[in-house]
């Protein structure tokens, strides 16, 4: 877990005084939650309704987090961070957004998902050169995660009708996203570690804010946003689906940002891996689809990454039990010993993480 002394709470649930599982299990629930209720949502209104206006509904979707974070009671006198900071971040959002829906033109549905799968990766790489952060994994990190990887991706394939469709554009474009993708997970959990006072509310409220304008530009140029304004003009009940969908989205990415600064992008990143790995594998159980071999081999492979990482993880570093021995059970002796340790440098007043900081905020 990050170690911060800023109290950390979900949707009015506390969350810092709580173990660390609980943390990770509220956090992820509530994820999972939100984004499950963001696919069944997507799938009734673009396959069942034939409404595919995915600038347009994101854009409707910002309206209802602006008024959900607004009934929160945030201020923009509450912010930490100067806009700068988020004008950057939602301009690789928008990137990574508008890459990924741009490569289906290009790639068939199957290999925009493998690529995507490996998101994981490039997350824990890029994190090593992100200013304020520096971050490096031990192997077992990077081996849980290709684990995990390669498992969505068997169990993504596995169906006989599934077969990957490649172009170069469509690559070229997917890797763009992923190179993004990896990019803002990091930049947000740098933001949480460079000012701590940071509140998962400022970082979502702030982005949308910034982001809204920039989704005008292509719904213009495509012509969405007229066609799609009619389109529902017609179906006023749409609007119904799209303001529940954000309602639990707005769950999820609250969730999401609380595990990023919690725990960090890269264990955020497996998470939202295993999502698509849980949701893929209730769609294969409700609809009673036939689940083969192949099927069998992506699960135990994914099985294996998350528990690889969740045993490691829970071992305590030598270092930390034999530097402090009269360590209090009440409180981890990890833990104690990391908080020691940022404390020093905090009053050695290291230079070199200043100079590291200033980029960001």
């Amino acid at each position: 877990m990050k170690k911060e002394d800023q109290a950390r709470s979900l949707l009015g649930i506390s969350l810092t005084d709580r173990p660390t599982w609980q943390q990770f299990l509220i956090c992820s629930s509530g994820f999972f939650f939100g984004y499950l209720v963001n696919g069944i949502c997507e799938e009734y209104v673009y396959n069942r309704l034939n409404f595919s206006y995915g600038w347009y509904f994101t854009f409707v979707q910002g309206f209802v987090y602006l008024a959900l974070i607004y009934l929160q009671g945030f201020t923009i006198k509450q912010m930490v961070n100067p806009w700068k900071t988020y004008g950057r971040l939602s301009a690789v959002l928008m990137g990574s957004h508008g890459l990924t829906k741009g490569s289906l033109a290009y790639l068939n549905y199957p290999a925009q998902i493998m690529f995507k799968s490996t998101k994981v990766l490039p997350v824990m790489v890029m994190g090593a050169f992100i200013p304020g952060l520096r971050r490096k994994y031990p192997l077992h990190e990077y081996i849980s995660a290709l684990l995990l990887v390669v498992g969505l991706i068997l169990f993504t394939l596995a169906d006989a009708n599934s077969s990957p469709n490649f172009s170069v554009v469509g690559i070229v474009m997917i890797v763009g996203a992923l190179f993004m993708d990896s990019f803002v997970g990091n930049f947000q959990e740098a933001i949480f570690t460079t000012n701590p006072e940071t509140t998962q509310t400022e970082m979502l409220f702030c982005s949308t804010v910034v982001g809204l304008p920039m989704l005008l530009l292509p719904m213009i140029l495509t012509g969405e946003l007229f066609t799609a304004w009619n389109s529902c003009a017609e179906h006023p009940y749409v609007y119904g689906v799209l303001v529940f969908e954000a309602m639990a989205t707005f769950v999820g990415q609250v969730s999401v940002l609380s595990l990023i600064a919690l725990f960090g992008a890269a264990t955020t990143a497996m998470v939202t891996t295993a999502r698509k790995a849980v949701t893929l594998l209730l769609s294969y159980i409700i609809f009673t689809k036939p689940l083969t071999e192949q099927h069998g081999s992506g699960l135990l492979l994914i099985a294996m990454g998350i528990i690889l990482k969740l045993v490691l993880d829970s071992k305590p570093p030598a270092r930390a039990v034999a530097g402090n021995p009269s360590t209090s059970s009440s409180t981890p002796t990890p833990m104690r010993f990391r908080r020691t340790e940022e404390h020093i440098m905090k009053q050695n007043g290291d230079r070199e993480e200043d100079e590291e900081k200033n980029p960001l905020v």
